[in-house]
């Protein structure tokens, strides 16, 4: 017995009724499974599955499974990787003006750090992004950077002659040199064993990542100099970017915008609930200023305004927030 042909007008009724086909995408970090940018990470994929019944799964990859974050940004380039959130440490070593986040001494609080990154200067410096092969979605943050020294500061004493742990970014790099340290970059993973064992004498970190990691246990004191910005860039692929339709990119760009923001948010009570904790827990906690870093902070400044002219405009957002308090 022979069956009827389906009509066009069937096939197509059933087309539509067919479940839209899945879409796997994935998000690199380099930071551990309960830092607030990977809970972040998470929160944006359950948000991005919700909205899209399941359509587009984000796959969230931290700790570096996907490599450091110069291997992570090859992927993003050549659309292996479809969104990170990634420190300015790499950008900056490609393009100098996204370094000028991290400027020492730029403002006075995290608040006033979440505010800066929120203004027209950084949001501007997302344009660069293109010629990196990357499309800009907003910026994070994480906590203040502060200052472990495994021996004790001498008062009146500077950081000059330790060895400081720090991130392979440019203008940080610089920073330390000029205040006479000697700045060696290392990942997070090797930076217990590397402190424990005394290969580096300090380091710069944060009062969440210092407290997680206990490494107050084995600081003679930490210093809350709370010197830098340590800003987060929310990245897509371009080349992926370009294969989304323009109603998942509307929505990828509002879920990551709302993400970034709660983090800016977020950080300000968070360096102050890991500062209480490190209290609590016995660390020595001294309130330093930019005496420690001898003259590095004004030869710096001087150095940085000619090469990366954009910093003068920074500089002029940042002085308006700290006069408005």
């Amino acid at each position: 017995m022979a069956f009827p042909r389906p009509t066009i007008l069937a096939l197509a009724l059933l087309a539509l009724a067919a479940p839209a086909r899945a879409e796997d995408l994935r998000i690199g970090l380099i930071t551990p499974p309960p830092h607030q940018w990977t809970r972040s990470a998470n929160h944006l994929a359950a948000e991005l599955s919700a909205e899209t019944d399941g359509r587009l799964n984000l796959a969230v990859f931290p700790s570096g499974q996907l490599g450091n974050e110069a291997q992570m940004l090859q992927q993003l380039q050549s659309g292996a990787l479809d969104l990170a959130f990634l420190t300015v440490g790499e950008l900056s070593n490609r393009d100098e003006n996204f370094g000028i986040l991290t400027a020492p001494f730029l403002v006075d609080t995290a608040e006033q750090a979440a505010q800066l990154l929120e203004g027209p200067t950084a949001s501007a410096l997302q344009d660069n992004l293109g010629a990196l092969g990357l499309h800009g979605l907003g910026y994070g943050m994480a906590g203040m950077r502060i200052v472990l020294l495994s021996k004790p500061l001498e008062e009146g004493g500077t950081v000059a002659g330790r060895k400081i742990r720090t991130v392979p970014l440019t203008q940080e790099l610089d920073f330390w040199t000029r205040a006479g340290a000697a700045p060696t970059p290392l990942p997070l993973p090797e930076l217990f064993d590397a402190y424990t064992n005394g290969q580096i004498d300090g380091m710069q970190l944060d009062f969440e990542g210092t407290f997680n990691n206990r490494f107050h246990d084995y600081s003679a004191v930490v210093l809350d100099t709370e010197h830098m910005i340590f800003p987060m860039v929310a990245v897509a692929s371009a080349r992926k970017w370009q294969s989304y339709s323009e109603e998942d990119r509307a929505l990828i760009t509002r879920l990551v915008a709302a993400e970034t923001a709660q983090i800016r948010e977020a950080y300000p009570q968070i360096d102050a609930d890991y500062r209480a904790k490190l209290v609590g827990a016995g660390a020595t906690v001294v309130k330093a200023g930019p005496e420690i870093f001898g003259d590095a902070v004004t030869t710096w400044y001087e150095a940085w305004r000619q090469k990366t002219p954009l910093l003068i405009q920074l500089e002029t957002e940042a002085k308006a927030l700290r006069e408005q308090e």
